[in-house]
């Protein structure tokens, strides 16, 4: 699936984000909204993770979906 349709289908995509992700909390994931660079830099904040491993999560995420 590709950023676009994650984007437009978020509401259902939210359990899925948290369930991947369990330190974001309801309204970060609001937030995101489907929103790559938004869910990047989340990653980045909560994770500690450099950007470039954000990257590779966020896109293997949407890649199973």
């Amino acid at each position: 699936m590709n950023w676009d349709q994650i984007e437009g289908k978020w509401k259902e995509m939210k359990g899925k984000a948290r369930s991947s992700w369990g330190e974001l909390t309801d309204d970060e994931v609001d937030e995101i909204a489907g929103n790559r660079e938004q869910l990047i830099g989340k990653l980045q904040q909560k994770y500690g993770m450099a950007r470039e491993q954000a990257e590779k999560e966020a896109d293997d995420w949407a890649s199973r979906q």
